[in-house]
């Protein structure tokens, strides 16, 4: 009896060891992003990491960090730590990686869209191949492609109908072809961490900002700090989900293909999340005390053509090459 006690000890012993051992060689991956942890941003990237666990029988784990906190809260870093290896997943968006890749850009240029059919033409299609590629020869292998969405400007000073709206207002803005769209618009630009915006805005440092509705401006609360919004559509943001090249490179094909499968579903649903929260966001800022304002098909044009010398700086910089396959991926949907 007492030997049976004991090998029963020593079994269980084993199969706990066996368990933690296990456990052990589980890998856990660090995945970084710009938002806080309310976000679609969030709930894409913990949705991929719930994905990868599935696909690989809890051999790899992804351990989220919001609010660009592995790079000191810079998420124009990021995808740089990404490409030398210092973090192994990013969930950002395309105009926070032109410091270091200014092609990116091309997807923000103002007024390049004009529905999400004409985006979808390029994330889905051969420009959205392109600048996969060029991502890769910086060290960040693009697994698939996400939804920020199309940036709306609001503020607290009075609302914005006409580009002289926008005279003198302080901006808040994400990246360097914004500052440029902003001068163009007579704004005062201000570049700055999203991490550092709430405060901003609450405390007054800037009377504005712009971003999308569904993935960052109901989420993050900015109604509660800013009073008037205008659904003016003139920049769109994708995201994309990326991992270092290095990372990469060190799996099978059957491994990147799974990760590759969970990128791609996650990003999936966290476009789907984002245009349904967009969808219904002008009714719901409404309700919370936003004045909206949703300008004419004239009143677009003149600010199409306040921000054109910023789409032509950003243009050449980008490379007509690219601008031109973009327009063609568009004028084909169309």
């Amino acid at each position: 009896m007492r030997l049976r006690k004991l090998g029963a000890i020593a079994l269980g012993s084993m199969l706990a060891g066996m368990a933690a051992l296990g456990a052990a060689q589980a890998e856990t991956f660090r995945l970084s992003h710009n938002t806080g942890d309310t976000t679609t941003w969030q709930r894409g990237a913990e949705k991929f990491g719930e994905l990868l666990s599935e696909a690989t029988d809890d051999a790899f784990s992804v351990r989220v960090f919001p609010n660009a906190q592995l790079s000191g809260g810079d998420q124009m870093k990021q995808a740089e730590m990404v490409g030398r290896g210092a973090i192994d997943f990013v969930v950002t968006s395309a105009i926070n990686v032109t410091p270091l890749v200014p092609e990116m850009a091309v997807f923000s240029l103002p007024y390049l869209y004009s529905s999400y059919e004409d985006v979808d033409a390029t994330t889905d299609g051969a420009p959205g191949e392109r600048m996969a590629e060029i991502m890769a020869e910086h060290d960040v292998i693009v697994l698939a492609w996400g939804e920020n969405g199309f940036r709306e400007v609001t503020n607290n000073v009075r609302p914005i109908k006409t580009p002289e709206d926008l005279q003198g207002l302080k901006m808040r803005v994400a990246g360097p072809m914004y500052i440029d769209v902003m001068n163009a618009l007579g704004a005062n630009p201000q570049q700055m961490q999203w991490s550092e915006t709430f405060t901003a805005l609450q405390q007054g440092v800037v009377d504005g900002q712009e971003n999308p509705i569904g993935a960052v401006i109901i989420p993050q609360r900015v109604y509660e700090v800013q009073k008037y919004l205008t659904a003016w559509h003139y920049s769109y943001d994708p995201l994309f989900l990326g991992v270092s090249r290095k990372l990469w490179e060190s799996w099978d094909e059957e491994t990147q293909a799974k990760v590759k499968e969970a990128a791609v579903e996650a990003m999936a649903y966290q476009k789907e999340i984002t245009r349904g929260d967009t969808a219904k966001g002008i009714d719901f800022l409404r309700e919370q005390g936003m004045e909206v304002y949703e300008p004419t098909p004239e009143e677009i044009r003149a600010f199409r053509e306040a921000t054109q010398p910023a789409f032509d700086t950003w243009a050449a910089k980008v490379g007509e090459d690219i601008v031109q396959s973009f327009q063609n991926a568009i004028d084909a949907s169309n």
